[in-house]
C-alpha cells in the first residue's frame, strides 16, 4: 500500500510541476521522452503506446494534444502504408529538454533527497529486481 500511495503522491507532485511549468503532464514528458529516444525521434504509435503504459485510445488522444502544440508529428512507413509513426519535431524536442530539467529536480528534491546514498543503492538493486528484463529505466534526454 504504501508504495502505491507514494508512486500516486509522487507522480501527482511531478505532475503538478511540469504542468505548471511547461504545460505538459507527466503521460506527455513520458511520451516525449520516449520519442527521443527512439531512432529517429520516431516511434509506431502501438509500439509507444505499449513503451508508456497507455491503451490505444489513450496514446490517440495523447498525441493529439501533442500534435495540436506542435510537438509531435505524423510520419507515414515508406514499406506500409497501414503503419503511422509518431515522430517529435524540433520544438517537441526543445520543449522536453526545458521540462527535463524540472523533472530530474523534482526526482532529486522529492525523492532521492529522502534518502542516505546508501540506501538509494539499496533501492535501486531492489527496484532492479522488479525490473528485470526492462531496458528503459534510463531518465538521460539524449543528445
Amino acid at each position: 500500500m504504501a508504495l502505491l500511495r507514494a508512486h500516486a503522491t509522487l507522480t501527482r507532485q511531478m505532475d503538478a510541476n511540469l504542468q505548471a511549468e511547461h504545460e505538459l503532464t507527466i503521460n506527455d514528458y513520458e511520451v516525449l521522452l520516449a520519442l527521443a529516444r527512439a531512432p529517429e525521434r520516431r516511434m509506431r504509435r502501438v509500439d509507444l503506446a505499449e513503451r508508456v503504459l497507455l491503451t490505444q485510445s489513450g496514446i490517440t488522444r495523447l498525441l493529439q494534444g501533442l500534435e495540436r502544440a506542435g510537438f509531435v508529428e505524423r510520419a507515414d512507413c515508406p514499406t506500409d502504408r497501414r503503419v503511422v509513426y509518431a515522430q517529435l519535431t524540433d520544438g517537441g524536442y526543445e520543449r522536453l529538454r526545458e521540462a527535463s530539467r524540472t523533472h530530474l529536480d523534482d526526482i532529486r528534491s522529492l525523492f532521492a533527497a529522502r534518502f542516505s546514498g546508501g540506501e538509494l543503492e539499496s533501492l535501486d538493486v531492489l527496484l532492479g529486481r522488479v525490473l528485470e528484463g526492462d531496458s528503459d529505466t534510463d531518465c538521460a534526454i539524449p543528445d
